[in-house]
């Protein structure tokens, strides 16, 4: 089963690290997120990616390039450009770089990958985002549906403390950081059949994956939630970067299951 990644985005709200390279690319632990998320699906037996280019993609595209020989020992003879390679430690992708437009959105974005799925069901995430989800889990959890989508669905903790207090200014009870509102999110990591291209017809460039055709996906009763109540990060501003790097240098980052 092949991987769609989304990895064309601007990356407005991370522009302090994005405004040099594309968000897939800024690094946690020295990797970029892109090569943590690839890492995630090899776990589960899935090395087949097919990544969704726009903004900066050339950066990707020289990393994938070059990725071999940047983790091997070699020696090259300049007067014949010889190339003799001692040991890598590459990894075992194949990777699909499609050039999807520098301003199209997602559902164009998808649209334009279509050759490359072979007519065949597909998984689908973003390039921010981050989980310990069990992939063999969400595969047999969509078979079971018999639905044409199966998204992952999240939720997420509080960004503040709550505080209830009287109206003369005691406080009745403190929650530093407490759980989200009880609502689940969309957190990525889809499976996807071919019949999604069938929303996916016509001009759907400046059209958002979310906002068109996953709404309609939905209303025909096609769409399935997966439940994950373990770790899910995504890396939306600076601060998210932040976190997931301190959780990495923990050596105990709950996404890293190889």
């Amino acid at each position: 089963m092949k991987v769609v990644i989304l990895a064309g985005g601007f990356g407005t709200r991370l522009m302090e690290e994005t405004e040099s390279r594309p968000k897939p690319m800024v690094e946690i632990g020295g990797k970029p997120i892109l090569w943590h998320i690839m890492k995630i699906y090899e776990n589960y037996g899935f090395n087949d990616f097919v990544i969704c280019l726009g903004y900066k993609g050339k950066i990707i595209k020289d990393y994938f390039l070059n990725f071999y020989y940047n983790s091997s020992d070699f020696t090259i003879d300049l007067t014949t450009n010889n190339l003799t390679i001692h040991n890598s430690s590459s990894e075992s992708f194949k990777v699909t770089l499609v050039e999807t437009g520098l301003d199209t959105n997602t559902a164009g974005r998808i649209k334009r990958v279509k050759p490359y799925l072979d007519n065949e069901t597909f998984m689908m995430t973003y390039g921010d985002g981050l989980s310990d989800i069990n992939l063999h889990e969400l595969i047999a959890f969509h078979k079971s549906k018999s639905k044409i989508a199966t998204l992952t669905s999240v939720q997420i903790p509080g960004r503040y403390g709550n505080i209830d207090m009287s109206d003369d200014g005691m406080v009745r009870l403190f929650h530093e950081k407490p759980d989200g509102d009880g609502m689940w999110i969309n957190g990525g990591f889809f499976i996807l059949e071919p019949e999604v291209f069938n929303y996916l017809n016509g001009d759907v460039d400046e059209i958002q994956w979310e906002k068109g055709p996953l709404l309609e996906i939905a209303k025909n009763n096609e769409l399935a939630a997966f439940k994950h109540y373990g770790f899910w990060k995504c890396m939306d501003a600076l601060r998210d970067r932040t976190e997931l790097e301190e959780i990495w240098k923990t050596g105990k980052a709950k996404w890293k299951k190889w």
